[in-house]
C-alpha cells in the first residue's frame, strides 16, 4: 500500500495562485494519482488524474486552463498548480492512488488510496 499526505492548502483571494502537494510512501511511478476535491453536502468530485505509462493527465472541464497537474517521480510527489483560483473552488482537497500501468477514470470510487486531504478556501 501507499500512504498519501496532502500539504499546500490555505485561504487565498479570487484570482490568486495555490500549489498543492501530496506525498507518498512509495513509488508515485507505480500508481495512477489524482485529485478531488469535495465541499461540505456535496460529493466528491474529480479534478485531475496523471497516468502511469507515458505520464498523460485528464483534467476536469471545471477546471481546465486553470489546473494544472503534475508529478516528480524521484520525491515520490504529487503537485496540483492552480491558478485563477475562484470561489467555487473552495473545497476540502484530496490526493488519491490507484495502482495500475493502465489509465483510470477520474471517478472516487476507482482509487483505493487517500490522503486525509487539505482544506482550500477562495474568497
Amino acid at each position: 500500500h501507499v500512504q498519501l499526505v496532502e500539504s499546500g492548502g490555505g485561504s487565498v483571494q479570487a484570482g490568486g495562485s495555490l500549489r498543492l502537494s501530496c506525498s507518498a510512501s512509495d513509488r508515485a511511478n507505480r500508481y495512477c494519482m489524482g485529485w478531488f476535491r469535495q465541499a461540505p453536502g456535496k460529493e466528491r468530485e474529480g479534478v485531475a488524474v496523471i497516468y502511469t505509462g507515458d505520464g498523460s493527465t485528464h483534467v476536469a472541464n471545471s477546471v481546465a486552463g486553470r489546473f494544472t497537474i503534475s508529478k516528480d517521480i524521484a520525491k515520490n510527489t504529487l503537485y496540483l498548480q492552480m491558478n485563477s483560483l475562484k470561489p467555487e473552488d473552495t473545497a476540502m482537497y484530496f490526493c488519491a492512488a490507484r495502482r495500475s500501468f493502465s489509465r483510470t477514470p477520474l471517478t472516487p470510487g476507482e482509487y483505493n488510496y487517500w490522503g486525509q486531504g487539505t482544506q482550500v478556501t477562495v474568497s
